[in-house]
């Protein structure tokens, strides 16, 4: 079977498209420290759009077949089962810590990637460069308004002290002085040798940037011997 020379042409010319869109946002991703940067975006693009091209070639690979032959082309069937895969390769770049879950934005990263290669291999240029252009003004643009953004934060205030004089009442009077921060619950730990007593308490508050002045009340509790934070789980 001969090789078209224009249509060669063209179709390398959507592969290429494909690694340039998909490398864009790749180094974005890059150049905040993600694992899936650009060699991972250039190829997840690069696979999307050689497979709608397969897809859109599925006709004529199989054009000599007649009515009679059992074989059914369904040219979506390759780019649904793309969508469909980059599910698994989406979840491989999301991280849940301990409050926080990372790593979402790089998922549907990929995932809009797989669709501009897709698109480019269908031959939508104009949606796929303005898809790219757009999610380009997004990744690097929204990121700005997070500050202005009041959001809970969870948090575990850990108090230690010396002795085993119950300091809880002291201790709710200091916090309840910051009216953005709410305490979800308190647990108790005590030491009998040498004698301590700990307490857990699990803060809810809107962005604590107050913790400074929330740290030098509570050091002037007597007897206190250690005052530390822990990221909280997210209810």
């Amino acid at each position: 079977m001969g090789i078209d020379f224009n249509v060669a042409v063209t179709e390398l010319g959507k592969l290429f498209l494909a690694a340039i869109l998909g490398g864009a946002i790749g180094f974005e991703r890059e150049s905040h420290g993600q694992a899936a940067g650009i060699r991972t975006n250039i190829l997840v693009a690069l696979g999307a759009c050689l497979m709608m091209l397969l897809s859109l070639n599925m006709e004529t690979l199989f054009k000599h077949l007649n009515t009679d032959s059992v074989v059914r082309l369904d040219p979506g069937r390759i780019a649904s089962y793309a969508i469909a895969s980059m599910g698994f390769l989406g979840a491989g770049a999301i991280i849940k810590g301990r409050g926080t879950v990372r790593g979402l934005t790089t998922a549907a990263g990929l995932w809009l990637v797989t669709g501009i290669g897709l698109a480019i291999g269908a031959g939508y240029i104009f949606p796929a460069i303005a898809g790219t252009f757009l999610s380009l003004v997004i990744l690097y643009n929204i990121r700005h308004l997070k500050p202005f953004i009041a959001r809970d934060t969870y948090t575990i205030l850990i108090l230690r002290f010396e002795g085993s004089n119950c300091l809880i009442d002291r201790i709710r009077d200091i916090l309840s002085e910051f009216s953005d921060v709410s305490i979800m619950n308190i647990s108790l730990r005590q030491s009998f040798s040498p004698a301590t007593i700990s307490y857990h308490i699990r803060l809810v508050g809107k962005e604590i940037n107050y913790c400074s002045e929330m740290i030098d009340r509570l050091s002037k509790i007597p007897g206190i011997i250690e005052l530390s934070w822990e990221e909280g789980n997210v209810p």
